[in-house]
């Protein structure tokens, strides 16, 4: 008979205020970043460039940050399957037959 491991994951989940000051910590960098930038002495084009590059930069940073994000999950689940296949491997091993 064979012994099924007990592999429920606990998720933690961030509290609502971590979640409330992440996205007001955001919204205030991008706020601030592009009044700055609106009120650069400087020629349309010019802040036009610089909104383009904050923007790509968000974009970006978005981007990266899933791609970690993906890249840690997958890590996470190839280590569990590994553990469940050794599992099953020492559960199927019969010590008796060994000797």
């Amino acid at each position: 008979m064979s012994r099924q491991p007990n592999t429920t994951a606990v998720q933690a989940t961030h509290s609502g205020a971590w979640v409330l000051q992440s996205w007001l910590s955001f919204a205030l960098a991008v706020g601030v970043t592009a009044l700055g930038i609106y009120h650069l002495p400087v020629d349309g084009w010019q802040k036009a460039f610089l909104g383009m590059g904050l923007l790509f930069s968000i974009g970006s940073t978005f981007s990266l940050s899933k791609t970690v994000r993906d890249q840690h999950e997958q890590e996470r689940l190839t280590a569990r399957i590994d553990e469940a296949r050794v599992t099953k491997l020492l559960a199927e091993v019969d010590p008796i037959s060994l000797k």
